[in-house]
């Protein structure tokens, strides 16, 4: 018999969780009335209507007719007569069946702890080896007094220490300072709190490739004149390469932090190196966030970055050791 009711697809997880449903939960829920327990027994029911048709362990059976199922829609069918389409839109309304949603859970990286190398009880070596790139006494006492900076062992390397704002160490990057350029972060670093120099009242911040250049940059500040606690000092850890349309795709993540905490900063002075990626990374920089800050281009005036600079300015020559430090 043709019926003028339209053709309907029903969802198969829904249609799933409709056949999970057993009669005697759905009696219990949506017909009490219609649900009578057996005397004499702990767990055998059967309907008001059809006193020959008991449930029982989650199956049911219609003893007078010789037929019987599991669930609330098989019910619904056989005996109920309806349709198999109303008998599972009739749970649906009745028990608000619907389709599962499914949310992809991003898996979360359980953040790793800091771990920071052990401390030389004498920063000797650093000292050397930093004023050997011409960056300021005084600035490095100030740094080694905070914590910014420390000798590690056994291979006493620099260490530069980033900090959150309770003050807690949450980055720390690594450089060798023997003949060999070996460099890296720590286990667990968090790059969105790398080092930096920062004053809060001020609405500059200054950008660069890596810590050594923001300190050279700071001691040039002082043999000017200027006092180098009074500007935003920031180390990105790094730079990211644009796109082959030359457009960042993604901004350094230590900046994107420093402005989130810092919604007062109006102008953004990028000091990358001299050479092709860094020129290309803050052109592509400067491109990305023109629309929302002032932002200069400001690079070295001489050599590849601004260490070169200061060594240039200071007359000094670059120190390569032969091999790991005497005073070890």
């Amino acid at each position: 018999m043709r019926t003028n009711r339209p053709y309907v697809q029903i969802d198969p997880d829904v249609l799933e969780r409709v056949r999970q449903i057993d009669l005697l939960s759905y009696l219990r829920e949506f017909e009490p009335s219609n649900l009578v327990k057996v005397k004499g027994t702990s767990n055998v029911y059967c309907t008001a209507e059809h006193d020959s048709l008991k449930i029982s362990n989650g199956k049911w059976y219609w003893w007078s007719r010789g037929i019987g199922g599991y669930s609330a829609l098989d019910y619904l069918v056989k005996v109920r007569g309806l349709g198999f389409t109303r008998a599972v839109e009739t749970i649906i309304g009745k028990c608000a069946v619907e389709p599962p949603v499914y949310v992809e859970q991003k898996k979360t990286k359980k953040p790793k702890p800091l771990l920071l190398p052990d401390k030389s009880a004498s920063n000797r070596v650093i000292y050397r080896y930093l004023s050997g790139r011409g960056i300021d006494r005084e600035l490095i006492d100030l740094c080694v007094a905070e914590g910014r900076i420390f000798e590690s062992l056994p291979y006493h390397n620099v260490v530069f220490v980033g900090f959150d704002k309770e003050n807690k160490p949450r980055y720390a990057s690594y450089r060798a300072t023997g003949s060999m350029r070996i460099l890296g972060d720590c286990s667990g670093s968090d790059k969105h709190y790398s080092f930096r120099l920062a004053n809060s009242e001020s609405n500059t911040v200054h950008i660069f490739e890596c810590p050594i250049d923001l300190l050279s940059y700071a001691t040039l500040l002082k043999m000017r004149g200027y006092d180098y606690r009074r500007f935003n000092l920031l180390s990105l850890a790094g730079i990211y390469s644009p796109n082959k349309d030359k457009e960042l795709v993604k901004v350094p993540v230590a900046l994107v932090n420093y402005l989130q905490e810092h919604p007062h900063t109006q102008k953004i002075a990028i000091h990358f190196d001299r050479d092709s990626k860094g020129r290309e990374a803050a052109v592509a920089l400067k491109n990305r966030l023109q629309k929302e800050y002032q932002v200069a281009l400001l690079p070295s005036p001489q050599g590849k970055d601004f260490n070169d600079f200061l060594c240039l300015q200071l007359n000094i020559q670059k120190h390569k050791y032969k091999g790991r430090n005497d005073d070890r």
